[in-house]
């Protein structure tokens, strides 16, 4: 059993290291350890995903979902491929999965506007943007999205706030050590 958690290790830091073909076969040599365990299926499936087997990625995340369904980062990371294959209304699913075991994660609700915005759902994505950055106020990518969703909402009054907030944040950001 130690043996499949440090080949676990290993292809985390070897992901991370971004050098996911490498990990993969870790990963693989762990699995026949421990067939089982939903977070090794769910390590080899993102590093599948940083080589673009989206397949395969894929069907790594549904092993790790089948053996626990409340894995949110499996249903995050297979909803940004199916972003990515432009297969919104199955990304958009995935994300609304990832919500419901976790509804905290600022990136989740972002990525799911980013899925409506693109459907012209301008006022999901714009409640998907807000609560993003109700969770962390200075999420840059969601309040430019949320900036720009005012914008198609013809908002101009909160997109010249949120493009305020914006400038105000960038400016804090070079003054910074």
């Amino acid at each position: 059993m130690e043996e499949a958690a440090v080949l676990n290790n290993s292809g985390i830091a070897l992901t991370e290291a971004n050098r996911p073909f490498e990990a993969i076969g870790l990963f693989r040599q762990a699995l026949v350890l421990e067939p089982e365990n939903p977070l090794l299926w769910l390590n080899l499936g993102i590093a599948q995903q940083k080589t673009g087997e989206y397949p395969d990625a894929i069907e790594s995340f549904q092993k790790s979902l089948l053996i626990d369904d409340g894995l949110t980062e499996a249903w995050h990371s297979m909803g940004l491929i199916y972003y990515e294959l432009n297969e919104l209304d199955v990304a958009r699913q995935c994300y609304l999965s990832a919500i419901k075991n976790c509804d905290n994660d600022p990136k989740i609700w972002n990525n799911l506007g980013v899925v409506y915005f693109n459907q012209s759902n301008y006022e999901e994505a714009r409640s998907c943007f807000e609560k993003s950055i109700s969770l962390s106020p200075q999420y840059f990518d969601a309040l430019y999205n949320l900036r720009d969703t005012c914008r198609e909402l013809c908002d101009w009054r909160a997109a010249a706030e949120f493009e305020r907030v914006i400038s105000e944040l960038g400016a804090n950001k070079e003054r910074s050590p």
